[in-house]
């Protein structure tokens, strides 16, 4: 479980990263700037929540930390679409972060499922 749990860590500070590129690329109009910074405070919330869910103190505290991963990616998959929705970044463009969104998604979907026993 250790390994796959630093793959995990190492995928969602890749994914922040990635999140924090596309920010820095957007236009610099209102409307990409206010999405924009919507998707970069969600997405890098991923791997910060998981890194804390790593260092939960009780199943409860791991449980509701990996609820706020979920909560977030879910957020960050919606603002994505958003971006592309409003032609701010070609969908195309965006289909490989969308894909990684909807990846953790479903781990963390599984992680969480798991760890209350359902």
């Amino acid at each position: 479980m250790q390994n796959e749990e630093k793959d995990l860590a190492r995928r969602t500070k890749d994914f922040a990263r990635r999140i924090i590129r596309l920010y820095v690329a957007l236009p610099k109009d209102i409307v990409a700037q206010v999405l924009g910074k919507q998707v970069l405070r969600a997405g890098t919330s991923v791997g910060a929540n998981y890194h804390e869910a790593n260092r939960a103190r009780s199943k409860a505290e791991f449980v509701s930390k990996i609820g706020d991963c979920l909560k977030e990616a879910d957020e960050t998959a919606y603002w994505l679409e958003l971006l592309a929705d409003e032609v701010i970044v070609r969908k195309n463009r965006l289909e490989p972060l969308l894909q990684e969104t909807n990846e953790l998604i479903s781990i963390l979907v599984t992680i969480s499922k798991r760890a209350r026993g359902d």
